[in-house]
């Protein structure tokens, strides 16, 4: 091949580009995430009309291009997920090479399944209609259940901050701990938690007579004189939560701290936290907290795990890799 040939060769081998726009939902993690990849934030105009309807304009051009669109959807729910699809078919008609959602906090993914006659399967429904927009792969952290994987027909990177979760408590140096998990469908995780501290495990029974309420029932496992960490995937109402540090602390724990991936807060979480003998509740920033959050909880940011994975997927390398096989949970 002469020199002529390989320049015309070169000329026409496409380039992909990594680019990372953000949604109004998590503004500050995605910005943290270009950061850590050494990229500016992409240019994208995001409106609401008077009627409550959004427009979405790319401002830069993202032909042929690896676009990430960063996006939780957390509160307002269905303005941040309508917002998201939006965004996903946008970059498809602007002809992007492919297009990944990165959904830190996947709303409606608690209602993967039918508890009771005449009730939806929510979770499959987002999946449905996120590649109906367009996505060519999701990636996301901490999956409420491992079967919503399932409901994608496209790839699924599925991260999780329990490696963060565990060094923040080893940094503690708490001494004897116990890893309690609020209830039997996550005693997978919880024994991941206790495994990585080295310390036992116990779990909380529940009964829940309808959605957002809880009672504590039982403490099972030995806890006495030590420091009790419960460990969720969410934390919404902190009914459970509250209620179950009272339980660990009349059954002689020294003290309780709690942590989750996805603070999703509802009122009146916040007050119950204030006035709750928890140390700390440890959270990340896949969903953002309120101005004026209560001290005790502290937040560790997601965006170095996030900006990793996005890199690993751009450059076609293993994202399992990222977590030493560890970011399956179920």
């Amino acid at each position: 091949m002469t020199d002529e040939e390989s320049r015309r060769c070169t000329l026409i081998t496409p380039q992909r580009k990594l680019m990372v726009f953000s949604g109004r939902g998590t503004p500050e993690l995605s910005r943290k995430i270009a950061e850590q990849l050494c990229i500016p934030l992409g240019k994208v105009d995001i409106k609401t009309f008077a009627d409550g309807e959004i427009y979405v304009k790319y401002g830069e051009s993202i032909r042929g291009a690896d676009v990430f669109i960063v996006q939780s959807t957390c509160r307002p729910v269905n303005e941040n997920l309508m917002e998201l699809l939006i965004m996903i078919q946008a970059a498809k008609l602007a002809s992007a090479h492919r297009v990944t959602a990165v959904m830190p906090w996947m709303g409606y993914s608690r209602q993967d399944k039918k508890s009771c006659p005449r009730e939806p399967i929510t979770a499959r429904l987002v999946a449905d209609i996120m590649q109906a927009a367009g996505a060519d792969r999701v990636l996301t952290m901490d999956l409420h259940a491992g079967q919503l994987q399932g409901f994608f027909a496209v790839p699924v990177d599925h991260m999780t901050a329990l490696s963060m979760i565990g060094d923040y408590f080893k940094s503690k140096d708490l001494g004897d701990c116990v890893v309690v998990s609020p209830d039997a469908g996550g005693l997978k995780t919880a024994k991941r938690l206790a495994d990585r501290l080295e310390c036992p495990l116990a779990v909380l029974t529940k009964l829940r007579p309808e959605h957002n309420v809880s009672r504590v029932m039982f403490v099972i496992g030995e806890v006495t004189g030590r420091t009790a960490i419960i460990v969720d995937d969410i934390i919404d109402t902190a009914g459970t939560l509250c209620a179950g540090a009272e339980a660990l602390l009349e059954k002689g724990a020294k003290q309780v701290y709690a942590a989750c991936t996805h603070p999703v807060l509802s009122d009146p979480a916040h007050d119950r936290i204030a006035s709750s003998s928890l140390k700390e509740v440890i959270v990340t920033d896949t969903i953002p907290l309120r101005p004026g959050a209560d001290p005790k909880i502290v937040v560790l940011s997601t965006a170095g795990i996030l900006a990793d994975t996005i890199r690993n997927v751009f450059t076609d390398e293993s994202v399992s890799e990222l977590f030493e096989g560890e970011n399956q949970l179920f």
